[in-house]
């Protein structure tokens, strides 16, 4: 147990997170243990890596600071943006326990925390110089507070290509064709859009991978085992599929506003 300043108590679990999760939070139960289980496996094979490549290359190396990763899984992505520059610490925040376990450990400089996106973060005003969004929920109104005037939000969202050629086959959650309507309708209040980056390349993946990417992601709710074992045969081992998505990077409208304890 963890005592802040004012005397509130924080549960920080033995195996390294620290748990802010509101008695009255909305109930998002996140990922569970053999979804973040199957994350571990496929990012740990790399077919991610452009994207957590392409995310620290946005980033100049002189940008020193706190990275704050929101809906932050396993800490993939925010491990290599922190580990690009000496001088960044990171925090991971992530509704899912079993997550916060694992981004705890994906890099000696970041700290996890169990929280909702939904609510307000547990981070004081202007308190971090980057924030990731990387298939995430979106909180434009908590992000633009806790990010610094001049600090940079950097959003990555799938293509219409991405995965395409499982959608169908596999009968994965497809990608909202007005997705990029909805990430302007859900930032513009609070961030300017400064530029848009395209990573795309073909993966090959093995129905082992195959199998791991839909159990890490939101079609693992609605995709039954042995359903998914007839249509994996279905497909070459290993099969080509597309990796597309595009980096958004936002700027703060205005700066954040009075910094407030958060203990």
């Amino acid at each position: 147990m963890a005592t802040c300043a004012s005397g509130h108590a924080f549960d920080l679990a033995k195996q390294g997170y620290l748990n802010l999760l509101p008695s009255t939070s909305t109930g998002i139960d996140g990922d569970t243990a053999d979804m973040v289980a199957a994350r571990t496996a496929f990012l740990g094979e790399g077919h991610y890596r452009p994207i957590r490549d392409a995310l620290a290359g946005l980033v100049s190396p002189a940008v020193a600071g706190v990275v704050v990763e929101v809906g932050a899984g396993t800490a993939y992505y925010l491990a290599g943006v922190v580990g690009a520059a000496p001088a960044r610490t990171g925090i991971a925040l992530d509704v899912s326990r079993y997550a916060a376990r694992r981004a705890a450990k994906a890099h000696e400089r970041i700290g996890a925390v169990v929280a909702d996106a939904w609510r307000e973060l547990p981070l004081l005003d202007d308190s971090a110089q980057i924030l990731l969004n990387v298939f995430a929920p979106r909180n434009a109104a908590e992000m633009a507070r806790v990010l610094t005037a001049d600090g940079t939000l950097l959003v990555v969202t799938p293509n219409a290509a991405h995965l395409a050629e499982l959608v169908d086959v596999l009968g994965l959650v497809k990608v909202d064709e007005s997705k990029d309507a909805r990430l302007m309708s859900s930032l513009g209040g609070h961030f300017t859009r400064a530029d848009d980056v395209q990573v795309e390349q073909v993966m090959k993946l093995d129905h082992t991978s195959i199998r791991n990417l839909v159990a890490m992601g939101p079609s693992a709710f609605h995709t039954e085992a042995d359903s998914l074992t007839e249509r994996l045969a279905t497909l070459p081992d290993p099969a080509d599929v597309t990796l597309s998505v595009t980096i958004s990077t936002w700027h703060p409208t205005s700066g954040g506003g009075t910094d407030q304890p958060t203990g």
